[in-house]
């Protein structure tokens, strides 16, 4: 299936494995940076629609001692509407300025599902422009899945790198995405800025 969306050209074929792979707070922070929210329920019928999705992941780290965590509905959401749920407690730090950090990175825990996966799946689709995925998608690859990887590079900076964008079988630009799964701003609960800016590239 060769799905035209603006001036992208996606490569799907109807009867490949699908998985999604979605770092939850590099996808919020592009989508932020180019002004929409993701609404979950269209993404995955939207990929549903273009190849046999198996299993959609969404990852993301929580901060546990908050009384109220401004995620925990989106992935409570997430977990009964179809998404395999990977989260892990956020760590708090002061850095060296006196501010309120948080650390919540999930690039292991990524990487070790989709290497244990690919055998399953003919198609990987990583939602994320981190750099330090590189190396999965090579391995990926080599093991005859093929990678498509979602971010953007409409944002002031770009939010993917740019070797990882060149490792990748397809890149799909976000913006190009906003008429399928997006909706505006504030409709519901998203990655907190805090934990959103600990995934950066």
């Amino acid at each position: 299936m060769v799905a035209y969306t603006g001036r992208t050209i996606f490569m799907f074929y109807k009867d490949e494995r699908l998985a999604l792979f979605i770092d939850g707070s590099n996808l919020y922070a592009a989508a932020k940076a180019l002004g929409f929210d993701i609404d979950y329920k269209l993404l995955r019928q939207e990929f549903m629609r273009r190849g046999k999705l198996l299993r959609a992941f969404y990852y993301t780290a929580l901060l546990e001692n908050d009384e109220y965590s401004p995620i925990r509905p989106l992935v409570d959401w997430l977990h009964y509407n179809g998404f395999t749920m990977v989260t892990k407690p956020a760590k708090e730090y002061t850095d060296s300025m006196g501010r309120r950090k948080v650390k919540g990175n999930m690039d292991i825990e990524l990487t070790v599902d989709a290497m244990e996966l690919a055998p399953r799946v003919d198609h990987i689709v990583l939602f994320s422009g981190d750099g330090d995925f590189r190396p999965l998608i090579a391995s990926l690859q080599r093991q005859g899945v093929r990678v498509s990887v979602v971010s953007t590079i409409r944002s002031q900076p770009p939010m993917i790198s740019d070797e990882l964008r060149r490792q990748a079988d397809n890149f799909i630009e976000l913006e190009d995405l906003r008429d399928v799964i997006g909706r505006p701003p504030r409709e519901m609960p998203v990655e907190p800025r805090s934990v959103a800016a600990a995934g950066g590239q």
